[in-house]
């Protein structure tokens, strides 16, 4: 089952156990919703309160100390969990793991494992035959993303993808 990253534990506010809250949803009220959330690894279930203000109570927490403890942890939810998209051209990016990623002429580059995103702009990781390709998600190098078609249009720029060299050893 995929799961999405809604949210972010942030850092304690007050004695009595509130933390920050960082929504990634539209509704940032509206986390808690799409519950039962747990952590990056899926084994801690978390059960929050959404406070206004960017706040939040979570079940089982009740001092400045216990809250401490969960600064920084990432909140997930099912992906079944999630509305669709409002606007046909909008998906979570969550939605193209698995998918095809075919050239502007119809060949296999192989198929999107991941997309990753480290702060300098997201970049999709694809399986092929001729190993790992990372590529920028960006308009140009992917310029059709039909979720629907269950398909991904990539054009690779020259410098991502290099030929063998003669004499070199492919493994």
């Amino acid at each position: 089952m995929k799961r999405v990253l809604v949210g972010e534990i942030g850092r304690p506010h007050g004695v009595r156990g509130l933390l920050r809250l960082r929504a990634f949803t539209a509704d940032p009220m509206a986390i808690a919703n799409y519950g039962p959330l747990t952590d990056a690894e899926g084994t801690r279930r978390i059960a929050l309160t959404a406070l206004p203000d960017g706040l939040a109570r979570i079940e089982g927490v009740a001092d400045r100390d216990q809250a401490a403890k969960l600064t920084g942890i990432k909140l997930y939810a099912e992906r079944d969990r999630l509305p669709p998209p409002e606007d046909p051209e909008e998906f979570f990016l969550c939605d193209l793991e698995g998918l095809p990623a075919l050239t502007e002429d119809g060949a296999t580059l192989g198929t999107i494992r991941a997309v990753e995103d480290h702060g300098a702009g997201a970049f999709l990781v694809i399986d092929g035959p001729a190993g790992e390709v990372l590529l920028p998600f960006t308009k140009k190098v992917v310029p059709v993303v039909d979720i629907a078609a269950g398909r991904v249009v990539v054009a690779p720029p020259a410098e991502v993808i290099v030929a063998p060299q003669a004499g070199e050893d492919a493994a």
